[in-house]
């Protein structure tokens, strides 16, 4: 059955933001927020990876939200090159909290590409309980060191990523000892493979360890 989606629009710092919710079945397990790719190279909260992380998280009973950056689609604004779209992060996690009856912890940060690399600079301030990354372009963005500051991160990354190198994802996770799950033969936007991308994600809300 297809999720109950609500589509509103949030009060962002740079205007007002496209934003989606669905909400779990049963057994609210926290709050899960899904950032999408890079906005000049066509990204939006429709991207399929966006559509797989977002589905599987609420299949796993969080809330779900996905929203579109500033100047995307109907969001005002236009693209402040990764530092305005943090702070669009951070607006709708607080506007969620407050205007919505959600059990917000702990909370899920989520991202693919561009939209990974930002919810790592968003843990900075957040402090979310968990992180889940796919093909997270750390580098590109400078991504800050997140295990400080999250207690549980997953990243999921193709050893055939033509956009974001694997060695460039290694070198970021290597200094901070946070495994990297790999898929081999998967390329950036996992053509062929996003229901690998979802069982992932399913194991590791099964883990305690790994997802709260």
């Amino acid at each position: 059955m297809r999720p109950n989606l609500q589509k509103f629009f949030i009060d962002g710092p740079a205007g007002r933001l496209e934003t989606v919710l669905a909400e779990p079945k049963s057994g609210q397990r926290g709050l899960a927020i899904i950032a999408h790719p890079h906005p000049l190279y066509g990204g939006t909260m429709d991207n399929k990876i966006v559509h797989i992380i977002f589905n599987t998280l609420l299949e796993s009973g969080f809330l779900c939200v996905k929203f579109n950056f500033r100047g995307v689609k109907k969001s005002e604004g236009v693209h402040d090159h990764g530092i305005g779209e943090i702070d669009d992060i951070i607006t709708v996690v607080e506007t969620v909290r407050n205007q919505f009856t959600v059990q917000s912890e702990p909370l899920l940060l989520a991202g693919f590409s561009f939209g990974g690399a930002i919810q790592a600079h968003v843990a900075q301030q957040l402090n979310p309980q968990n992180l889940v990354l796919v093909a997270p372009s750390v580098a590109n963005l400078n991504a800050p060191p997140v295990t400080q500051y999250c207690t549980n991160t997953l990243i999921i990354h193709g050893d055939q990523d033509e956009i974001v190198p694997l060695q460039s994802v290694l070198a970021w996770a290597e200094p901070q000892s946070l495994p990297v799950v790999v898929v081999p033969g998967a390329a950036h936007f996992f053509h062929g493979n996003l229901l690998i991308i979802k069982r992932i994600i399913l194991d590791a809300c099964r883990n305690g360890e790994r997802l709260c």
